[in-house]
């Protein structure tokens, strides 16, 4: 039995060297890694009151920071000396991790009525880029799983 374990492990871990495409269970991963800190980050009043303190530029520079280090995770862990024949997918796996994390993001915090999006955009995109990069982190850290 626990040949079997370590084989399949060995097979997963191989697969993600040979072939880092994106699929279906890895969009589900994000969502699950991206709620996983989104939940506890974005019910806390501070985060909300940073949203309306911090100006624009900051908060597109958090979002730049995100794509930076989630970026750099994604690379090192699936497309170290690869990137060039995976450039495509690389930059679509990093996309759609911040995508879908921002998604997440938004949905949740309108849900809790954080996030206006009908009467403030800026004020609800300000939060959301806010949540959205622990948030992030999180749907990377589990899309490895």
């Amino acid at each position: 039995m626990l040949d079997h374990i370590n084989i399949s492990k060995e097979v997963r871990k191989l697969h993600k060297e040979i072939s880092p495409t994106f699929r279906l269970r890895d969009l589900l991963q994000i969502i699950l890694g991206a709620t996983i800190l989104a939940v506890p980050v974005g019910f806390t009043q501070e985060t909300w009151e940073l949203g309306e303190k911090l100006p624009i530029l900051n908060i597109f520079l958090l979002m730049a920071i995100s794509l930076c280090i989630m970026g750099s995770f994604v690379y090192y862990h699936y497309y170290k000396h690869r990137v060039r024949e995976h450039l495509a997918t690389f930059g679509a796996r990093v996309l759609a991790t911040y995508l879908f994390s921002f998604l997440i993001v938004a949905l949740i915090l309108a849900t809790i009525q954080i996030a206006p999006w009908q009467t403030d955009v800026v004020l609800a995109f300000k939060r959301t880029v806010i949540v959205s990069l622990p948030a992030s982190m999180g749907a990377a850290v589990v899309d490895t799983i």
